[in-house]
């Protein structure tokens, strides 16, 4: 097999796997949010806020960009979590035109629960990496992650 052969069998295996890898984590995602009467993309906003919240709330639009999303879908969805009780959203004292969400007692409660079922899947999920290799790997993901955002703006102006 000549060289190009090969680099263009690599890539076509690291796609292919991380489209494996994206369908799996769906599959998980849907999961957890069953378990909390949730839809899948309301787990993944509750999971975006969790994680991008340092203490005074999140903005619809970082939720959206966090998970590529329309910010419009994400207002929609965060009124049902605020009714649902897993949301809490509030005037951003830096500016009353927009809203800071944060999760409520009852949203970490609930997935404070699953704790001991989350930490048995990341296990399962990292089996055979320790920590420096797992480090190495986000690194290279994260690589990977803005090279992709970057090729996919080249395409769309037609660059590529």
């Amino acid at each position: 097999m000549a060289e190009k052969e090969k680099v263009d069998r690599a890539v076509r295996d690291f796609i292919w796997n991380i489209v494996e890898i994206h369908s799996q984590l769906e599959e998980i995602h849907k999961s957890w949010a069953q378990v909390l009467g949730l839809t899948e993309p309301q787990w993944l906003i509750l999971m975006a806020i969790d994680e991008l919240d340092e203490g005074r709330g999140v903005s619809g639009i970082s939720v959206a960009n966090k998970l590529r999303i329309h910010p419009t879908f994400v207002t929609n969805q965060t009124k049902k979590l605020e009714t649902m009780e897993f949301l809490a959203r509030e005037q951003s004292p830096d500016d009353a035109r927009f809203l800071q969400m944060s999760l409520t007692q009852k949203a970490r409660a609930e997935i404070s629960k699953l704790s001991m079922k989350r930490d048995a899947l990341n296990s399962a999920l990292l089996e055979g990496l320790d920590e420096a290799s797992l480090e190495y790997l986000n690194k290279r993901l994260a690589s990977f992650a803005k090279n992709s955002r970057l090729a996919s703006q080249k395409m769309s102006i037609g660059v590529l």
